[in-house]
């Protein structure tokens, strides 16, 4: 019966990374309601007290503050004082239904993941697990890219539109031609069809918010942005190497495209001295050690920074508004597997049915480690280079990078890897606050730009949604005071000790206690490991 549920698990994931299929919406159910106990609130009046405020936008952190919410929206953001000095209490605005002692705490706008999946669990308990990893490590808002089967995903925006159960708000994007029974998507004719059918569709009073575009014939893709633009979709797209010849990145922004995600086709956009990567005669892409192996190598095939093409594509992109949401943290245990394989919180919170997953196949999608070498890791660790001097000059410029992670691969556990996605654009350039920005503000914006309406979440103020995130340390410090395991520091008697974690998550108005979530997943990989699904080694 375990081996069964693994193999499904497996089968599951491996479909639905490959790209739009029904399958995963049969046999998909509903996740389990939010019970009595599960979040707080929202409430009439809750005031948060004391906090120090780092507001989304880029600007510094302010404090002492008290935070006003009124039901699902902030009312009020009010300095009630002056740092190191009595809190100002002829300021403090009163009247509240819940109070939170934020004293010495900081808080920011919820963060955003735009390239979310549930991992392709056909079982609600699943779904259940990854949406508490992410309100734990502060994530209220995801875009489902797509978040799994078609109708299931919107049933699952529906019910987390109505807090019904314990999940980030969800922005629903899906591979053209799923959840109908019209055809292939084989002429531009049959695409725009499958683009209007989908902007029409409504499941529990829910729409698609976009498109998660692949590899299609440059007509077909045509169309297809087209027509998303037309009806005030979205569109992003994994531009893969079976598809990038005919359409890379820059061809893309060109029709009109409103994001890339990953770096398919952005590497392509600059190849110097070839049009075609420098591929080795064996290359299979059905191989994925191959495939993957070889993305890296063409960290030094391309027109490099500074140089007149590498500038010339950045300016373009300013120019179009285009957007890039990387998603850095997918990839980066390629630059050194062993520290992914034994991360800090694989033992306590990745279910041994999802290590399992992880573990090197020819079958499961990103499980590509059939004989990983130091060459291989030394070519990404290379390529991160590159890649993140584009990020970080197109930021420098004025271009909004997001944060957007695609775990549930790759050694990546949710939530967690939220955090190493942050890391990850330290590490290519950007100051702390940037980062913070790229995560709420810029990603927000990526969410409404199709819409044409302006964001109704993503920074601290007044009249838009509270979506908060509570941390107890100072994160521009440390962002690994972000993980739910936290980091080991010394203490004042110099003893290591391990401190950190999100205090509160706070989605549309309802309080979350970010620890208690983190024991409900960690009684989840406890109860599977009881039923005798064991972690590899």
């Amino acid at each position: 019966m375990l081996a069964q549920r693994a193999a499904a698990l497996i089968l599951a994931a491996f479909i639905y990374a490959l790209g739009p299929s029904t399958a995963l919406s049969q046999g998909m159910e509903p996740t389990t309601r939010r019970a009595a106990g599960e979040g707080g609130g929202p409430y009439e009046r809750l005031i948060i007290r004391g906090v120090t405020v780092i507001d989304g936008t880029g600007s510094p952190p302010q404090g002492p503050m008290d935070i006003v919410i009124e039901g699902g929206k902030i009312a009020s953001v009010r300095s009630v004082g002056f740092p190191g000095l009595p809190i100002n209490e002829n300021r403090r605005p009163t009247g509240a239904t819940r109070e939170i002692d934020a004293t010495g705490m900081y808080v920011m706008p919820g963060f955003i993941d735009n390239h979310a999946h549930t991992g392709g669990y056909p079982k609600a308990p699943q779904a259940e697990y990854v949406y508490k990893l992410w309100l734990a490590h502060g994530v209220t808002t995801v875009r489902g890219v797509g978040l799994g089967g078609f109708e299931w995903s919107l049933q699952e925006k529906a019910l987390s539109a109505r807090n019904e159960i314990v999940a980030p708000r969800m922005v629903s994007y899906h591979r053209p031609g799923s959840g109908w029974t019209r055809g292939q998507l084989d002429t531009p004719e049959k695409a725009r069809e499958w683009v209007q059918w989908a902007a029409r569709h409504r499941t529990d009073g829910q729409a698609v918010d976009g498109l998660k575009l692949g590899a299609y014939d440059p007509e077909i893709m045509a169309a297809l942005i087209d027509e998303a633009n037309k009806h005030g979709l979205g569109t992003t797209a994994h531009l893969n190497q079976m598809g990038v010849v005919r359409m890379n990145a820059a061809q893309a922004a060109e029709l009109g495209m409103t994001s890339m995600t990953h770096f398919y086709g952005l590497f392509e956009s600059l190849l110097k001295d070839r049009s075609i990567q420098d591929y080795p005669m064996d290359q299979n892409y059905g191989d994925e050690q191959h495939r993957f192996s070889q993305a890296a190598r063409m960290w030094n095939q391309i027109h490099g920074p500074g140089s007149e093409q590498w500038n010339a594509l950045l300016d373009r992109w300013i120019e179009l508004d285009f957007i890039i949401n990387p998603t850095m943290v997918i990839y980066s245990a390629s630059r050194d597997l062993m520290r992914a394989r034994n991360a800090d919180w694989h033992d306590a919170y990745t279910l041994p049915s999802l290590m399992e997953f992880f573990q090197p196949s020819r079958e499961a999608h990103g499980s590509y480690w059939f004989d990983w070498t130091t060459h291989d890791e030394v070519a990404w660790r290379n390529f991160y280079h590159v890649w993140g001097q584009f990020l970080d000059d197109y930021k420098d410029r004025g271009g909004r990078v997001t944060v957007g992670t695609d775990c549930g691969f790759i050694y990546q556990t949710f939530g967690f890897c939220y955090v190493t996605e942050l890391e990850l654009l330290q590490e290519a350039g950007f100051h702390p606050l940037e980062v913070i920005r790229a995560a709420t503000l810029h990603s927000a914006e990526e969410i409404f730009k199709p819409t044409g309406k302006p964001i109704e979440y993503g920074i601290i103020r007044p009249g838009l949604s509270a979506d908060l995130v509570i941390v107890p340390e100072n994160p521009l410090q440390n962002f690994k005071t972000l993980y739910g395991t936290g980091f080991v520091k010394l203490d004042k008697e110099g003893k290591p000790v391990r401190v950190g974690g999100v205090k509160y998550t706070i989605k549309e108005g309802i309080v979350y206690d970010a620890q208690q979530l983190l024991a409900d997943v960690r009684r989840m990989v406890e109860e599977q490991k009881r039923a005798g699904v064991a972690s590899p080694n």
